[in-house]
C-alpha cells in the first residue's frame, strides 16, 4: 500500500524521508497510519487480518460519488464523528465547524490534552480489538498480568494462578491480595464480544462459584459491557465485594499499566524555573 501512495502523488526520496516537527516520527508513515484509522472508524475500510485492507461498501458507494476525500468528509457519518470528538455520548452531532471553532478558543495547553485524549481513545480501541482476537485461555492470564500489574498479590511466581480450563467451577483465576496472601481475590474473565451485554445471572453464577470457595471478593472481567441490572446487583451484594470491570475499563488499565502496550515517545512540557532567577542566585 506505501508504494502505491508514493507512486501515485510522484513522492520523491526526499519526501519520503521528511520527519513531523518533533522529529520523532517519519511525516509519511505517521500520515498513512492515521488515514487508515480514519477511514476505518468511518467504515470505509475493514481490516479482515494484520496487514491486509479491504474496502467496504460505503467506501465504494463515497468514491462512486466523489473524487477526493478530505477528513471534514468524514465528519458525515455519525460513527466518524462520535470518534472524533473527546466527549463521549453527548457530541454525536459535532460537525467539523463546531471542532474547529473549539481549537480556535483553546489554549495550546488545552490542545495537547486534547490531542493526548484523543491517541489514547485511539489506542484504547485497537486495544480492545487485539485483545478479542485472541483465545479464551490467552484472556485468563493476561487478566492475571494486569492485576499483577496493579500491585496485588507477591512475587510473580506465587501471586495468582490460573485454574485448570476444563474445571474451573466459574472461577477463573486466583490472586492473593497482598505480599503476605492474608486474603485472596477469586476472578472471572470472559472474553465477549463488545455488543454482547452480561446480565444480572450470570453475576448470581460468580456469587454462587464464590460461595463454594467461601469467598467474600471476586473480580469479574468482561471485554464487553454489563446491564444496570447486573452493576446493581454487585453492588447490593453486602455479604462480598465484587468488583466490576468491563471491556472500556479493561483497556484504559492495560494503558495505564502497561499490559500489551509500549511506550513509543515522551513529550516533555517544561515551564520557567523561577527560583533560579531569584536574586539570591544572581549574587
Amino acid at each position: 500500500m506505501k508504494k502505491s501512495i508514493i507512486g501515485h502523488f510522484h513522492l520523491t526520496e526526499e519526501d519520503c524521508k521528511l520527519r513531523t516537527k518533533s522529529g520523532s516520527t517519519n511525516q509519511l508513515d505517521d500520515r498513512l497510519g492515521w488515514s487508515r484509522q480514519w477511514l476505518r472508524r468511518a467504515l470505509f475500510i475493514e481490516i479482515p487480518q494484520r496487514g491486509n485492507y479491504k474496502i467496504t461498501k460505503r467506501g465504494i458507494e463515497y468514491l462512486q460519488n466523489h473524487t477526493d476525500l478530505r477528513q471534514t468528509d468524514l465528519m458525515e457519518y455519525p460513527e466518524f464523528a462520535e470518534y472524533a470528538t473527546t466527549s463521549t455520548g453527548t457530541c454525536k452531532k459535532a460537525t467539523a465547524k463546531i471542532i474547529e471553532e473549539s481549537k480556535q478558543t483553546q489554549t495550546p495547553t488545552e490542545q495537547l490534552e486534547n490531542a493526548y485524549q484523543s491517541i489514547i481513545k485511539d489506542l484504547a480501541a485497537d486495544l480492545l480489538q487485539k485483545v478479542l482476537e485472541q483465545s479464551a485461555q490467552f484472556f485468563e492470564h493476561l487478566v492475571l498480568d494486569l492485576l499483577l500489574k496493579m500491585g496485588y498479590g507477591g512475587s510473580l511466581s506465587d501471586a495468582g494462578l490460573v485454574t485448570k480450563y476444563s474445571h474451573d467451577d466459574g472461577i477463573d483465576g486466583i490472586i492473593k491480595e497482598d505480599k503476605l496472601g492474608l486474603d485472596r481475590i477469586y476472578i472471572q474473565a470472559k472474553r465477549y464480544s463488545t455488543a454482547n451485554t452480561i446480565g444480572k445471572p450470570q453475576i448470581q453464577q460468580f456469587v454462587g462459584a464464590l460461595d463454594e470457595q467461601k469467598a467474600s471478593k471476586g473480580v469479574f472481567i468482561t471485554t464487553s459491557s454489563y446491564s444496570s441490572e447486573a452493576r446493581k446487583y454487585a453492588e447490593e451484594k453486602a455479604s462480598k465485594k465484587i468488583v466490576l470491570i468491563d471491556g472500556q475499563e479493561l483497556a484504559r488499565y492495560m494503558i495505564e499499566y502497561n499490559v500489551g502496550v509500549s511506550l513509543k515517545r515522551v513529550y516533555e512540557v517544561k515551564r520557567i524555573d523561577s527560583d533560579y532567577f531569584e536574586d539570591d542566585n544572581n549574587e
